[in-house]
């Protein structure tokens, strides 16, 4: 089944879905645009809708591909990297010369990427997985079938933990909010086969009722007939939508001071006595714990009720559906697809399945990424690249040092605090310095007679022993949260720490070889967006060392909120699509990242110049026009409605349309820039405008 251990760091990205190109191997000589001009509208005016004079002429010409709910610069540059990754794998299948190492015990195991290679090639074995149909699932299904008592039920939870569990709660251990030097473990809430919003909001009942059809569908092709499988679905939705609606907001959630809740045992049993929560723990070999944080105590408690009052059987439906739902892209392919035509055709809008070696990559990815990650390290990442992008990180974190100086709203006392955070700030660029070891890991080959679903059941028990043998130990903070193949970059507030995966520092975000305007536009704001979030309505609860800790005054705390408000207000107010708005205060911590992050590049730029001199104009753009046009050309972007949608409602991030102008609404120096004059559309007055860091 799939892996459902809750990963706990609570990180920020700058994105969701977002990958790159390389450009190692381009010639040397080769004319680097930076700005594409073809793209721009230049009929329209940038001091009138910014996103169309950008990016006009690109959203004119350009239909989503079939097999996509988005596309833009990110989208097109996934498929290009997907296909310099899927070479390099292939490239490695075809020599097929991979040494055998040794485990800690001194065993001969395989190489990293060979296991790469073998889980992929599972994934791919279609014919295997055909012939095999619904087998694999058989005896974790028995398993359920099993259950006679509510004691059952719960000695099931706990058999099931080191598989991804059961479903209804999990156990994960992390960083201790307050002590994050530390490993705590974690109780959290799970198991729904939707988002929490997709319940309780009656906006959305539409996909509420598509996601009951396709429990009934599903559940038909698991033996139900046709009136039990309706009326099991029925069963299913209205127990997972009763398990909901107790679940903290996703406003809530973005507070962690509301998550950080530990309790001992005996406190754990008084608020939840549904669950032996002793024997559960030392069942899943948590013992002598002396505290256990419980991130959403309001579900736990309507949980345990939920429990009381149900049936065994009642219980027993849900577990079967939890064992189906999360198996079912690991099965037979006519499963993976309904599993691909309810979650992304009809909550997502998409039209076709992307091809099969770019999902199975995405898995693998997903799995064991890093053994993958060395050999794209080596193949596409230019050391020069590395060198020049920290730089820019030096630049742009004295950049945000200098606005952090002379904020108006903000006391000596706490701005001695705020650049004590932000020196503290750790930095990873490109790829880790000590990979993760992968050597217990079992990843078998077909020859050996190896499946897909056998694999990833593998890699998730591995994942849980790993991550459950971390509790109560020191934090290793060499450990990466994304691989090197990713195109994205995050914030990680315990560690107090930015990392920006290689293939992030690559075209459109960052080229080594364009000028510089374009560089701090793009990766620069990206930069500066991760740093932001150090100090955004969430980060900023976290000091220096990465504890959950206030070291704000009350008067400044009062401020902040003050201008933060501001923000939420001005994104709330903007209709998308069908009379639905940006969630404001759901997606502040990233705007607040998207606007501290461009002024911080601006800053950074601006230092840069005054080292190395101010540049010439390049296609009748001044360089801080160029920067502007940057940022603008990063977010251009085309969605599915369905996906837009989608995305309101589960989405901490901004639609990229609004990505690319809203920050600008506030940033002074692109109305220098443009000459924005009351009057334009992207106007708006000085005491109007937020400013924040």
């Amino acid at each position: 089944m799939k892996k459902l251990i809750k990963r706990t760091l609570f990180f920020s990205s700058i994105a969701m879905l977002t990958v790159v190109v390389s450009c190692k191997n381009e010639k040397a000589n080769e004319k680097i645009p930076g700005i594409v001009l073809e793209n721009m509208d230049k009929s329209v005016k940038p001091t009138d809708d910014f996103f169309r004079y950008t990016n006009g002429t690109w959203l004119d010409k350009t239909e989503i591909p079939a097999d996509r709910t988005s596309w833009g610069g990110f989208g097109e540059l996934r498929k290009k990297t997907d296909a310099d990754v899927l070479a390099i794998l292939n490239k490695a299948i075809e020599e097929g010369n991979f040494p055998r190492i040794k485990d800690a015990k001194g065993n001969k195991t395989d190489s990293d990427q060979e296991k790469a290679v073998n889980y992929f090639e599972s994934i791919m074995d279609t014919v295997s997985r055909n012939k095999q149909g619904t087998d694999p699932i058989k005896p974790y299904l028995a398993k359920v079938d099993e259950i006679k008592t509510k004691k059952d039920i719960e000695t099931y939870l706990t058999n099931m933990a080191p598989y991804g569990g059961g479903g209804f709660y999990g156990f994960g251990v992390s960083n201790d909010l307050k002590n994050s030097s530390m490993n705590a473990g974690y109780l959290f809430a799970g198991g729904l086969g939707l988002s929490r919003d997709y319940y309780v909001d009656e906006k959305v009942k539409d996909k509420l009722e598509k996601y009951q059809e396709f429990v009934e569908k599903i559940l038909k092709k698991f033996g139900d007939d046709d009136a039990t499988a309706k009326n099991n679905a029925a069963k299913i939705v209205a127990f997972e939508a009763s398990l909901a609606t107790p679940m903290m907001t996703k406003e809530e959630r973005r507070d962690t001071r509301k998550m950080y809740n530990p309790m001992t045992v005996a406190e754990l049993q008084k608020l939840a006595p549904a669950i032996d929560w002793d024997a559960h723990l030392k069942g899943i070999g948590v013992k002598n714990i002396e505290k256990v944080i419980v991130t959403d105590p309001g579900y736990f408690k309507e949980m345990s009720t939920i429990f009381k009052k149900n049936s065994v059987n009642d219980i027993k439906l849900v577990l079967r559906w939890n064992t189906i739902k999360n198996a079912l892209s690991l099965l037979s392919t006519d499963l993976e697809t309904d599993n691909w035509e309810f979650y992304a055709k009809t909550m997502r809008g998409a039209k076709k399945q992307r091809p099969r070696d770019e999902r199975a990559l995405g898995n693998l990815n997903g799995a064991i990424g890093e053994a993958l990650g060395k050999l794209y390290v080596d193949e596409k990442f230019p050391p020069e690249a590395k060198k020049k992008a920290g730089e820019m990180i030096d630049n742009v974190l004295l950049g945000f040092e200098k606005r952090i100086a002379k904020l108006p709203w903000m006391s000596e006392e706490t701005k001695k605090k705020a650049l004590e955070k932000l020196s503290k700030l750790t930095v990873k660029i490109a790829y880790p310095d000590k990979w993760k070891d992968y050597s217990e890991l079992e990843v078998v080959s077909l020859k050996n007679g190896g499946t897909y679903f056998e694999n990833a059941i593998n890699v998730t028990k591995w994942n849980y022993k790993k991550n459950m043998s971390k509790l109560g130990k020191e934090v290793d903070r060499t450990e990466w949260g994304m691989s090197p193949q990713t195109v994205n970059a995050y914030f990680n507030p315990v560690n107090n720490e930015i990392v920006f995966p290689a293939a992030i520092l690559q075209p459109p975000f960052y080229n080594y070889q364009a000028d510089e305007a374009v560089n701090y536009g793009g990766i620069g704001a990206v930069i500066g967006h991760e740093i932001s979030h150090s100090f955004d309505d969430s980060g900023a609860r976290f000091d220096g060392d990465g504890n959950l800790k206030n070291w704000w005054t009350e008067s400044d705390a009062k401020e902040f909120a003050i201008v933060g408000k501001k923000l939420v207000d001005q994104y709330s107010s903007i209709v998308v699509i069908d009379s639905m708005t940006i969630n404001g205060q759901f997606t502040l911590g990233e705007n607040i990242g998207d606007l501290g992050g461009i002024q911080a590049a601006y800053e950074g730029l601006q230092i840069f110049y005054e080292k190395n001199g101010r540049p010439d104009n390049i296609d009748g753009f001044t360089p801080e026009q160029r920067f502007f046009l940057s940022w603008g050309t990063i977010w251009r972007t085309k969605s599915r409605d369905e996906a837009l949608k989608n995305q309101i409602m589960t989405d901490p991030h901004s639609p990229g349309k609004y990505r690319s102008f809203v920050p600008l609404k506030n940033v002074d120096a692109f109305y220098k820039a443009f000459n924005v004059k009351e009057g334009d559309k992207m106007y708006l007055k000085p005491e109007d405008r937020v400013r924040i860091w």
